[in-house]
């Protein structure tokens, strides 16, 4: 190992323990990895995703070591996307720099709150949170405090690529193997002013190098009315009439 990124890493272990948090009685204590993944997916280096998104992605799943962006930083397509970790043999996540993430839709896609460590405000110190954490979960949800620089990506995506870990992150991200975004969206349930939203229709597209090149895309409730994520195979029912999506409706219903 660099002796840089050695240095790094030691410095993050120290500057890591303070903001972490469980959010809930931890089912296990997190540690290396080993054999915890699915066997399907681990005999591809993949981490395995819900059933729905598979068609958009390339590999249908998320190649271990590897970050992906998600445009936008759509919190439902995140949550959606991380919500397959669960499919492991332990299914260990992280949450960094989120603290408005919705617990309860975070449940609802499928993610165990017993087995998701939450750092909420990292601060400068994020990059170092995250190096500590990909030695020890599959996946780690990232919303980085300003633009990261390049150097920095490149040193984090060793870190990712030794430990095998995941990093889905809310916005762009320098030499992102995966780019993801909701391209159009509308909800449903909202009357004349009134009511309660009860899902959300979207396009899905993905893009990045290889064989993601060319582009995929899916239409999905995202999350449907039991706060899911499934193809949309046909028509709702008329439930009521579709509404805008303005932000102010996506951050109530979604987080």
């Amino acid at each position: 190992m660099p002796i840089f990124e050695s240095v790094f890493e030691s410095t993050a272990e120290q500057l890591a323990r303070p903001v972490l948090r469980p959010v809930a009685s931890p089912a296990a204590v997190p540690g290396e990895r080993g054999e915890r993944v699915g066997r399907a997916a681990e005999s591809r280096g993949l981490l395995p995703v819900p059933s729905a998104l598979r068609e958009v992605l390339p590999d249908a799943g998320l190649r271990r070591g590897t970050a992906v962006s998600v445009a936008g930083g759509d919190t439902g397509l995140l949550l959606a996307l991380a919500a397959g970790v669960k499919e492991t043999e332990g299914g260990w996540a992280a949450a960094v720099g989120l603290p408005d993430l919705g617990l309860a839709a975070a449940e609802g896609y499928g993610l165990d709150l017993r087995r998701l460590l939450v750092a909420d405000d990292p601060g400068p110190h994020w990059a170092e949170v995250v190096s500590v954490l990909a030695g020890a979960v599959e996946l780690i949800m990232l919303r980085p405090d300003g633009p990261v620089p390049s150097k920095l990506a490149a040193r984090l995506a060793a870190v990712l690529r030794r430990s095998g870990c995941v990093l889905l992150v809310a916005g762009p991200w320098p030499g992102a193997a995966l780019r993801l975004g909701v391209r159009s969206g509308r909800w449903f349930g909202l009357g004349d002013g009134h009511g309660q939203l009860v899902g959300r229709q979207v396009e899905v597209v993905a893009e990045g190098r290889g064989s993601a090149v060319r582009g995929r895309t899916a239409r999905l409730w995202l999350p449907d009315e039991h706060g899911a994520v499934r193809p949309l195979q046909e028509q709702p029912q008329p439930v009521a009439e579709p509404v805008a999506e303005p932000m102010a409706l996506r951050v109530a219903a979604v987080v």
